[in-house]
Parts: structure tokens; C-alpha cells; sequence
């Protein structure tokens, strides 16, 4: 009688198998990556869009903003249209009855996640240390618990939407989420948009993100607020997603 692998092989195996999906797919390569690196080439390098970099250079004060966009991406678009359609398609109900279990296929989503954000940051970093990206030493533990707050967020975000939406209308929604959350504090400081709606995206899990980075990796602090913010939508959206994701 053939037992079944332990946990970890097969939490492993399906995290390589939703890493290979990712990647396999045109679409998500452009929105995780190739999106992200023209973003980062031009506002970096395009002298029509003014921006006040209180003394930094254009590269320092976009690259942690276009980091930001990047890892909200991957936390929350391609997470929340595959796990909608797993759903619609029965995958979830199907995972139930196998060794792996739908908890462990959510676990195995998460960790691929994990992995598309690494490859982001040395892709997108590697691109903007090209361009003369000097990143402070000392803001990158702050910049790690900004990166797993929002990943954390976001993916709550993912399961919420994909565990209450149509699957067809997700995919509408995560692309226009993230067209609308691009420049609402994100990819550029909220300092550059008009008052009121700057006050209005500091309060935004996408807006919190992109200031803890920016604080991180432009001045070497610990962003207080944005980190207080992030940590609070973290917990309120985790537990929002465990009290009314559906798996059917």
C-alpha cells in the first residue's frame, strides 16, 4: 500500500507547480515584472514628469515605490484570479479529498507568492542599482516587515475577493484595483497629490506600503504609522478572509 509524502513534499511540490504557472503565463510576467520595469525606467529617466525629490536622486526616491507596486501585483492579482477560478472550477472541493487538502493548496499558493516576490526584488532591484539606485543599509529589516505586512494584506485581499466574487468579475476587479492603487500613494509619495486625497491614500494598505518603503529605503527609519497602518489591515483582512472565504 502506497502512503502518502509527508506535508512538506507536497506543500513543496504544489508551490513549484503555482511558481511554474506564474511564470508560464505571458500576462502575469507583465504585470509582476515588465510592468513594473518601465514604470521604473521612466519615471526614473523621463524629465516630463516633475517630481520633488528633497535632495535624492530621481532613481532613490522611485525605486521603493515601483518595489512596492510590484509586490502588491503578485500578492493580490494573480493570487486572487487563480484561486477564484480553482474555486468555480472545483479545484478546492477536489483538493479536499486528496493528501494535500485545500489548506495545503492555499499554503503551497503563499509560498509561490513568496517566491515570484523574490525574483521581483533582485530583478527589479538589479535593474535599479543599474541606474544608480543606492538603497540605505540600515532600512532593509524595516523594509522586510514592510514587505511581509503588505504580502500579507494583500493576500487576504486576494482570498477575500476570490472567495466571494464570480471568477470572471475578478479578474475585472484586480486589474482595475490595481490601475486605481498605482498612483494613489504607491508608486509615488503621496506628498505629490492633492491634499485631501493624500490624506485619504495614507490610510490605504497600498499607500502605507509604499511610504514604509520609501521611508526604509530612502532615509534608513522605521515608518511608525505606515507600519501601524499596514499592520492593521493585515489583521483586519486575514480575519475578514477566514470568516467568509468559500471554497465552493
Amino acid at each position: 500500500m502506497t502512503t502518502a509524502a509527508p506535508a512538506s513534499r507536497r506543500i513543496a511540490a504544489q508551490s513549484a507547480f503555482e511558481l511554474r504557472a506564474v511564470l508560464r503565463n505571458g500576462e502575469q510576467v507583465m504585470v509582476t515584472v515588465l510592468l513594473p520595469l518601465i514604470l521604473l525606467g521612466g519615471l526614473a529617466r523621463a524629465t516630463f514628469v516633475a517630481l520633488d525629490t528633497g535632495g535624492a536622486t530621481r532613481i532613490d526616491l522611485v525605486t521603493p515605490g515601483v518595489l512596492a507596486f510590484a509586490l502588491m501585483s503578485s500578492a493580490f492579482t494573480s493570487p486572487a484570479i487563480t484561486t477564484a477560478f480553482d474555486r468555480r472550477n472545483g479545484v478546492l472541493r477536489l483538493m479536499a479529498t486528496t493528501p494535500l487538502g485545500p489548506t495545503g493548496l492555499l499554503v503551497g499558493k503563499l509560498v509561490a507568492v513568496l517566491a515570484v516576490q523574490v525574483m521581483q526584488v533582485v530583478v527589479i532591484g538589479g535593474a535599479a542599482v543599474a541606474l544608480g539606485w543606492r538603497p540605505e543599509p540600515g532600512g532593509i529589516l524595516p523594509a522586510v516587515v514592510a514587505w511581509l505586512l503588505g504580502t500579507t494584506a494583500w493576500g487576504a485581499a486576494a482570498l477575500l475577493a476570490a472567495g466571494r466574487v464570480r471568477a470572471e468579475a475578478v479578474i475585472a476587479l484586480a486589474n482595475l484595483v490595481l490601475v486605481l492603487l498605482a498612483f494613489g500613494g504607491v508608486v509615488l509619495p503621496a506628498s505629490v497629490l492633492p491634499a485631501g486625497l493624500a490624506h485619504v491614500v495614507g490610510w490605504l494598505p497600498s499607500g502605507a506600503l509604499g511610504e514604509s518603503l520609501r521611508a526604509a529605503l530612502l532615509h534608513g527609519t522605521w515608518a511608525a504609522g505606515p507600519l501601524a497602518v499596514l499592520a492593521v489591515w493585515a489583521v483586519a483582512l486575514s480575519a475578514a478572509a477566514a470568516r467568509w472565504f468559500r471554497w465552493s
